[in-house]
């Protein structure tokens, strides 16, 4: 298994080889596995909350779980995002810009393994959604 520093040395030709596919295959199971432990702590920490409290811990404990509701919520959307860039890993496409088909880049990529876009697609897509909620 390649290291990230082997990863970044190797030369361009070699982009989305089998060795840097495994890599990021890997690195997004590791991901989904800390994000289902999480989950499952989360679970489990909300139905303790419900026990321990009382009338005067109820309106911190509501502020309390609906962060961890939010936080709940962000991380099922990211293994949402993990399972369809497994998915991509599987048909061939993982690495290149949907719109584009423009290699996103392994530094792009390491920073979030689940990217869809190079930056500059990204980057347009913002500036389109900005001018319609501006107008």
């Amino acid at each position: 298994m390649l290291t990230e520093k082997e990863l970044l040395k190797q030369p361009k030709k070699n982009y989305m080889n089998d060795e840097q596919l495994a890599f990021f295959k890997d690195l997004l199971l590791k991901q989904k596995a800390e994000l289902v432990d999480s989950l499952k702590e989360t679970n489990s920490h909300l139905r303790n909350q419900e026990r321990e409290a009382d009338e005067n811990d109820r309106a911190t404990l509501e502020e309390e779980r609906w962060l961890e509701l939010r936080i709940r919520e962000r991380e099922g959307k990211l293994i949402k995002k993990i399972d369809e860039a497994l998915r991509r890993i599987e048909d061939g496409e993982y690495g290149y810009c949907e719109d584009t088909g423009e290699e996103i880049g392994l530094e792009r990529l390491l920073i979030r393994p689940t990217a869809t876009l190079t930056i500059e697609a990204k980057q347009r897509r913002e500036n389109i959604e900005r001018a319609f909620v501006d107008s």
